[in-house]
């Protein structure tokens, strides 16, 4: 149904999810208890997802997702998938929380699930649809346990090939359902910046290529759709990130991305300043974050603005596009408000009204 001209200056868009209000995190938690069947998760999913579109395109976002109200979080979605993990309390010192664990043989389910939910959510939007994947490193970081996955793939990068070819078929399947932005999220590449997560390898640098070329396995020969990564040093709302540091450390693997654009974030203090922007190929849109996804202070349009003239300082305003810096809300349980999350939105937007009005 899309019909909206996404601006070829300063357009918007979000990085993935948005905040689930209190209902659909209860909803979810009811699934994990067996209190709610799958049949009735997929009919209030089915009402709830138009709001989600609702509220990006009342706050005026130019390209927008379907808030990932339909995952458990941005990482779980690969159990939708894909079978061979078990979900459990982590054995791995990660306070107490569930996680899911590759226990057996990784194999596809259908590739047209979220191809499905994408066309759901395209049917119903006003504008053009953006979706999210995990990266195969990534989910190697944070899935393969060698006390229990090693008899099945004895390292990680052993089943981090195994997802390749699965990650790659629902791009494939997005890409032809109409989404105009599939996206490979990969915080994991961007925590190479921190010196103390670089000191825990033999060699960062041949760490962080090796988690390139498996986003380039996945976005391979791909057409019909822009390829993009988001970059951010992990999301822990309130409680703010995990890696500090400057892109420049990672600058040489971003080079040898083959994607159409980097969302990268920009506004938290420990990522930096932009004029390593100044390094990325100029086929390459920047994505920038230049609003505070995780803060409770609502920055005004003024100060939105004057991030992205920073910006412009050193890479064109023709590949900029404006965004938060991260998902609102990466988990199921995460604690932003959703008017909180529309307020900055919408600032963002008038940010983007001022920049066409002042560089147009």
């Amino acid at each position: 149904m899309t019909s909206h001209v996404v601006p070829s200056l300063f357009p918007t868009t979000v990085v993935g999810s948005l905040p689930r209000p209190l209902w659909l995190k209860r909803l979810f938690d009811g699934v994990h208890e067996g209190k709610v069947s799958d049949d009735e998760r997929q009919r209030l999913l089915d009402m709830a997802v138009p709001s989600a579109i609702a509220l990006q395109e009342a706050a005026g976002v130019d390209v927008i997702t379907d808030g990932e109200w339909r995952r458990f979080s941005y990482v779980a979605v690969i159990t939708d998938v894909a079978t061979g993990f078990k979900r459990e309390l982590s054995g791995q010192g990660r306070d107490g929380k569930y996680w899911h664990t590759v226990t057996s043989e990784v194999k596809a389910g259908d590739p047209g699930v979220l191809a499905g939910h994408a066309r759901f959510a395209i049917e119903r939007a006003n504008r053009p649809l953006k979706v999210a994947l995990p990266s195969p490193y990534m989910l190697s970081v944070r899935m393969w346990d060698d006390g229990v996955s090693h008899d099945v793939y004895p390292t990680r990068e052993s089943f981090a090939d195994a997802i390749v070819p699965i990650l790659r078929a629902q791009v494939v399947a997005l890409a032809e359902a109409g989404v105009e932005t599939v996206q490979i999220d990969d915080p994991h590449l961007c925590l190479f910046v921190d010196k103390d997560v670089r000191a825990k390898f033999a060699d960062a640098d041949a760490e962080a290529m090796h988690c390139v070329s498996l986003i380039n396995r996945v976005f391979e020969g791909v057409k019909g759709t822009r390829r993009a990564v988001h970059l951010c040093r992990r999301n822990k709302g309130r409680r703010g990130w995990v890696g500090e540091g400057s892109y420049d450390a990672i600058m040489p693997a971003l080079r040898a991305l083959h994607v159409d654009q980097l969302m990268m974030e920009f506004t938290i203090p420990a990522a930096g300043d932009t004029r390593c922007l100044r390094e990325l190929p100029e086929s390459v849109n920047i994505g920038l974050g230049c609003v505070d996804c995780r803060g409770e202070i609502i920055d005004e349009p003024s100060a939105i603005v004057a991030r992205v003239e920073q910006a412009m300082e050193h890479v064109d305003k023709k590949r900029i596009t404006l965004a938060p810096d991260c998902g609102f809300a990466p988990g199921n349980a995460a604690d932003i408000p959703v008017d909180e999350a529309f307020a900055k939105l919408q600032n963002m937007v008038l940010a983007a009204e001022i920049l066409r009005a002042n560089h147009g």
